[in-house]
């Protein structure tokens, strides 16, 4: 199954349309995408798996998808040097590594996307994430984002293999 999201804030869920997060910078083609560009790459991306914090989801997330825990300790390299790059890293990380426990709560529930990940291409975008949207829907650095209960709804539906469609129009 492959779930939409629109560069107007609609997302298709299973048998009802809600809301969504895009880049702050709108979207783009993939083959564009810059790291630090706050564009959110066209295309259709599997979700790789789901990360999840273990103090507001003690029994895990409802998926048939891969999920485990995150820690304080995880980040995500978002450094193009480095060999790390686009992926997970512990931190303290001598490298920009974003950090995946997140006192604002956006990420106690992720999607990891397959943008850019086999192999990664140095300055090509990291990090482009399926993840919790903040009140009133502003704009992500570039990943998907989703009210709790539909990202929830989601999860629940998803099977290995299944994909997010960020569409271009």
């Amino acid at each position: 199954m492959i779930f939409r999201a629109h560069p107007d804030g609609r997302f298709e869920l299973p048998q009802r349309l809600t809301r969504c997060a895009l880049g702050k910078g709108g979207v783009t083609p993939a083959s564009a995408k810059r790291e630090g560009d706050e564009t959110s790459p066209i295309g259709v991306w599997a979700i790789r798996e789901i990360l999840y914090r273990p103090d507001v989801y003690p029994e895990g997330p409802v998926t048939a998808l891969p999920s485990r825990p995150i820690a304080p300790s995880d980040g995500w390299c978002d450094a193009p040097e480095d060999r790390a790059y686009n992926r997970p890293v512990t931190l303290p990380y001598p490298a920009s590594a974003e950090r995946l426990w997140r006192d604002d709560h956006c990420y106690d529930l992720v999607g990891v996307l397959a943008h850019n990940d086999d192999p990664p291409i140095p300055g090509r975008g990291s990090a482009i994430f399926l993840h919790l949207a903040r009140d009133g829907y502003p704009g992500t650095e570039g990943c998907v984002a989703l009210a709790r209960d539909d990202l929830e709804a989601l999860l629940a539906t998803a099977r290995p293999g299944d994909a997010i469609e960020i569409a271009a129009s």
